[in-house]
């Protein structure tokens, strides 16, 4: 079982090395090497690196940002506020801060974009499956029956004036399992440019955000994982400066089951995982929380709808990898993704 959401991206820039173990930080750093932060927050390894302003002071602003975040919309921990506001679903609003009213509203505005195919109150299913905990398991048909009753995203009243979120039915529950991380990832470098931070990587369990360019000036190169081989087998790669990039995938986090593998995308219309033509999605996007929405969005609605779809969001570009080692881009894209490997070819 997995129960970490594995990297899909990786760097390959000589310069950069990030660690996905453990928790550093190097106060002493050569000059071209970052100042290097990791600890496991959010459920995931999160790493910050630093290459331009090599200060301590500023991870550590960063790594108590992301704590305040999992404080707040995490809902594996008790007290937080998305768990006041499920705990108290079918019975009143809950005031919560500007934090987990921002991430609820967008997850909000993706599951009706969507048409559902994205459905943040999947919460009771994924309570039920157990997927990436080792309470993981298939349910009965009589399970899923019982919590497909309590998905649907219009039931989900927002007070904008107040503050306040509201589910209509007692026992639903929000999961921002989809979307958390990439506000974070956007929080974290909002927090890196308030304090003139130009050149650094934040990575956080594979949600990457490069923020500005390399030192020399140069873009950031970004790898695409061969989702069939060992980490660091890379299909190709993407040049990019100030950009989020985000991935979703069936081998992100997973449970085998009399030889059936179960992974943690799950349908909210039918309860168990989608199943379609896709290995993983890339989301190349300015903001990592679109990205992060749009990377499950666009798993959820198959390549041929996930493509149409994508191509009406502004300022967003995507790589879908398929069962058959194709290759599927945006527009955006096909100038500048490199292919390296054999074994997939890229579809015009």
């Amino acid at each position: 079982m997995k129960t970490l959401k594995s990297i899909l991206v990786f760097m390959l820039c000589c310069t950069l090395s990030l660690s996905l173990i453990g928790c550093t930080s190097n106060e002493k750093t050569e000059p071209t090497q970052p100042l290097t932060k990791t600890e496991v927050i959010i459920g995931t390894v999160c790493t910050i690196s630093l290459y331009d302003i090599k200060d301590v002071a500023i991870l550590d602003k960063a790594f108590t940002r992301l704590k305040e975040l999992e404080d707040i919309l995490s809902i594996n921990k008790l007290g937080t506020e998305l768990d006041k506001v499920n705990n108290m679903s079918g019975k009143e609003p809950v005031k919560v801060t500007n934090d987990t009213f921002t991430v609820v509203a967008q997850g909000l505005k993706y599951s009706k974009l969507s048409g559902g195919a994205l459905d943040i109150t999947v919460g009771p299913l994924v309570k039920l499956w157990g997927i990436g905990t080792d309470a993981a398991k298939v349910p009965s048909e009589e399970e899923i029956k019982e919590k497909l009753s309590l998905i649907n995203y219009n039931d989900i009243v927002l007070d904008e004036t107040n503050k306040t979120i509201f589910l209509k039915r007692e026992n639903m529950i929000i999961d921002l399992g989809a979307i958390a991380k990439g506000y974070a990832a956007d929080e974290v470098a909002k927090i890196l440019t308030e304090n003139n931070v130009k050149s650094a990587i934040i990575d956080l369990g594979g949600n990457i955000f490069a923020l500005g360019s390399k030192l020399d000036g140069s873009n950031w190169k970004i790898g695409v994982q061969d989702p069939e081989d060992a980490r660091g087998a890379s299909i190709g790669y993407i040049e990019v400066v100030n950009k989020s990039i985000v991935t979703s995938g069936i081998y992100e986090r997973y449970f085998e089951s009399n030889g059936k593998k179960y992974h943690h995308i799950l349908n909210p219309k039918t309860g168990y995982p989608y199943e379609n033509e896709i290995l993983g999605v890339s989301i190349l996007s300015d903001k990592s929380i679109d990205g992060d929405s749009l990377s499950t969005t666009l798993f959820a609605l198959g390549i041929e709808k996930g493509l149409e779809f994508v191509n009406s969001q502004p300022g967003v570009e995507a790589i879908f990898v398929s069962k058959d080692y194709n290759l599927y881009l945006t527009e955006g894209l096909k100038n500048n993704f490199h292919l390296t490997s054999t074994k997939y070819k890229i579809k015009i």
